[in-house]
């Protein structure tokens, strides 16, 4: 059994919607050697994004895991995760917190600044997306090394927000990042 499916176990079982995800991501997704930089593979989502049946398994799967688990909200991080998070919302039948760069949002923000590599970053959401008592699904699409998802998952529950897990269309099991995000579950539709 694939730790997706052990993460989907504990709300529905493996299902139809996540096998007909899995079976998406392993056709379409792609590899990229030496992208962005030398020595790197980089894992290519754009084709799923690109094929409204792909697009429409992964986000079946994803609302399948969240009105499982009766969250309020979804989170989208910055860029990618946005263009799961937003279609996820809908078919889930709940709203969306942009987790963004910083300077990107206007009016009140709540920020955390983690470290990079080579230095810092900050993420931000709007003061207002987030009420205490909030159960929110993070999603991303890609977990690599965790950084920016424990950022993220920091800066929700600071404002209040129980965050129920980080769902990702593919786990790079090899980077570690599940390491950093602690006891919070990890649902990634594929671990490769």
């Amino acid at each position: 059994m694939t730790a997706a499916a052990d993460c989907f176990s504990e709300f529905s079982g493996p299902t139809p919607a996540l096998t007909a995800a899995q079976e998406v991501l392993r056709r379409l997704t792609r590899d990229v050697a030496n992208f962005p930089v030398p020595g790197v593979l980089f894992k290519d989502i754009v084709p799923v994004l690109g094929d409204a049946d792909a697009l429409g398994a992964v986000v079946g799967a994803l609302a399948e895991l969240a009105r499982g688990n009766e969250v309020t909200k979804v989170a989208g991080i910055e860029a990618r995760g946005f263009l799961v998070a937003a279609p996820v919302a809908v078919a889930a039948g709940v709203g969306i917190v942009p987790i963004r760069k910083a300077g990107k949002l206007p009016g009140q923000t709540r920020k955390v600044e983690y470290a990079l590599e080579y230095g810092t970053a900050t993420l931000e959401i709007q003061d207002d997306s987030v009420r205490g008592g909030d159960r929110i699904l993070l999603i991303d699409d890609v977990l690599a090394t965790g950084g920016t998802a424990r950022a993220a998952h920091d800066l929700l529950s600071g404002a209040g927000a129980a965050v129920t897990g980080l769902a990702v269309l593919l786990e790079l099991s090899a980077l570690g990042g599940r390491i950093q995000l602690g006891p919070l579950p990890v649902c990634p539709l594929l671990v490769v």
